[in-house]
């Protein structure tokens, strides 16, 4: 199949392992680090609780603690690392846990050099949220770029305020869009995390996303389908009111976002296409233990099995003329 698809690559989507290959030559590995930041959803400056979907302890691994320095942090990343990865060389420092551009200037510049003073690390993954970002920071970090691999990685999640707004993000689709704008101006890559299956949102809906998410510049992408993790208000509610969820199963789910796929300009770097947390951590939908390597196996045997691809209907702005049905 290699370079079987008229967009020049050899999968049916645009992937985050063959970019790393293009970008670096070989394996780079993230090293996920938690910097002790907070949210401004958390910390009282826009509310309190956080996300309703959130829990860090379900994706933070057991290395990653802020009572650690962010040196140690990355040492022992490292050996975590070390039995699965051998080929990798070279890291990335992935600020992952919260909003990690939420702070002073002075701050961000000690964490962030800390991280890049390691002679393994080329470079920083920062996630953050868009309303924590500001052209003093951008500045900042665009001479970083100069340098190192730099990306920021924005929490969005949907494009629809009601969705934002049951979920307790705080912000809304307007400053998501001027974000990345700002971002790219800079000249800065970003990316971008987006949940399907949330309360309220219709499949057309989450269908129809694609087109506004074409008109962002983004470099990379993650899509997560929607799971009820243990010990968040999202729990809560499902105990309460669970008749107002409609889950993914499986099946569906990768029908879902192989099609959607085929919606999405074939230039962004596709670099998750669901979540994964620990079984004891998820109360639904239940998928059983299947990994995340083996969804995106049957998701790309899909594709390729229906003759789909990467951007194939992106000319095409509605999904009404698909023949397929969700």
């Amino acid at each position: 199949m290699e370079n079987s698809f008229p967009w020049g690559h050899s999968r049916p989507f645009n992937s985050y392992n063959e970019y790393f290959k293009r970008t670096f030559g070989g394996r780079v590995q993230k090293l996920s680090i938690d910097a002790g930041f907070t949210c401004p959803n958390r910390d009282g400056s826009k509310g309190t609780g956080g996300c309703t979907y959130c829990n860090n302890d379900a994706f933070n691994p057991s290395y990653c603690t802020p009572q650690k320095s962010i040196r140690q942090q990355i040492e022992e990343g490292k050996q975590f690392h070390a039995w699965r990865y051998r080929r990798a060389m070279k890291y990335l420092a992935y600020f992952q846990a919260y909003s990690n551009t939420h702070a002073p200037l002075n701050i961000l510049k000690e964490k962030y050099q800390e991280a890049l003073s390691d002679p393994d690390i080329i470079g920083l993954v920062i996630g953050t949220r868009p309303d924590c970002i500001n052209e003093e920071k951008l500045e900042y970090i665009a001479s970083l770029a100069k340098e190192n691999y730099i990306i920021i990685e924005y929490g969005i999640e949907s494009v629809y305020d009601r969705s934002l707004e049951k979920i307790n993000r705080g912000h809304s689709w307007d400053e998501a869009k001027k974000a990345i704008q700002m971002t790219a101006a800079f000249g800065i890559r970003s990316g971008a995390h987006f949940i399907f299956g949330l309360s309220g949102e219709s499949r057309q809906e989450m269908m129809e996303m694609s087109t506004l998410i074409n008109e962002l510049k983004l470099d990379t992408i993650k899509f997560h389908q929607l799971q009820i993790i243990r010990n968040t208000p999202m729990a809560k509610e499902y105990q309460i009111y669970p008749e107002q969820f409609e889950f993914f199963n499986e099946e569906e789910y990768i029908r879902f976002i192989s099609e959607f796929t085929s919606y999405l300009n074939s230039d962004i770097v596709i670099e998750r296409f669901s979540g994964e947390a620990p079984p004891p951590f998820v109360i639904a939908p239940d998928w059983g233990r299947i990994r995340a390597d083996e969804i995106l196996r049957k998701i790309e045997n899909y594709m390729i099995g229906n003759h789909l691809w990467q951007g194939k209907y992106v000319s095409r702005p509605s999904v009404n003329d698909n023949k397929t049905a969700f």
